[in-house]
């Protein structure tokens, strides 16, 4: 199995970039942000991988840390959820707060993507939630971010954008209206 790839990246598209490793091209499927966080200006790069198999097809699924890959092989072991269906749950929220929100058994984060019911959200919780440290209320923590995020698309953010600033925004800055702020200050340097 292939677990990691380095190499000079050949082609990027909206959702796989082209890897190319001792003079072989690798079509490796990879989350938006994982784009985003590769600068265009970048030759090479290291990836962690996970191969999937299907009757008709072979394909790599690749990730810049650990964390990511162990996050989507859990995801993907959940019985009817996909490794398209697990990149694109990754692609909804920073991986901690993704990991806190299983943990306390916030549907909301998993229903966001196409094709995750309430149903299927219920069962990733139900199989992951130990795994990803079960908590018996909402995190306040959690319920902070919410907020904040609430509070950046009331403001006219796409949750995208809002998303990716409170991401970038410290830890160390707590309270909802300190990470509003934070994150204001981070989205009005990137326009």
């Amino acid at each position: 199995m292939i677990i990691s790839l380095e190499g000079k990246i050949t082609f990027r598209a909206e959702r796989f970039l082209i890897l190319e490793a001792n003079h072989i091209g690798y079509k490796v499927f990879v989350g938006p942000e994982t784009l985003r966080k590769i600068p265009q200006n970048q030759e090479t790069v290291k990836i962690f991988t996970s191969a999937y198999q299907r009757e008709d097809a072979a394909e790599l699924y690749g990730f810049l840390t650990l964390a990511e890959l162990h996050l989507f092989e859990a995801l993907n072991g959940v019985s009817g959820v996909g490794p398209r269906t697990s990149l694109a749950v990754l692609g909804v929220a920073p991986l901690d707060m993704l990991k806190r929100a299983i943990g306390a058994g916030e549907t909301s984060y998993l229903t966001k993507v196409s094709g995750i019911g309430r149903k299927v959200a219920e069962k990733i919780i139900l199989e992951l939630r130990e795994k990803m440290g079960a908590v018996t209320e909402k995190g306040e923590g959690l319920q902070q971010e919410e907020d904040a995020l609430d509070a950046l698309r009331s403001l006219g953010y796409s949750p995208r954008e809002a998303r990716e600033a409170l991401a970038r925004t410290p830890v160390e800055v707590e309270g909802v209206e300190k990470r509003i702020k934070a994150a204001l200050m981070i989205l009005g340097k990137t326009k």
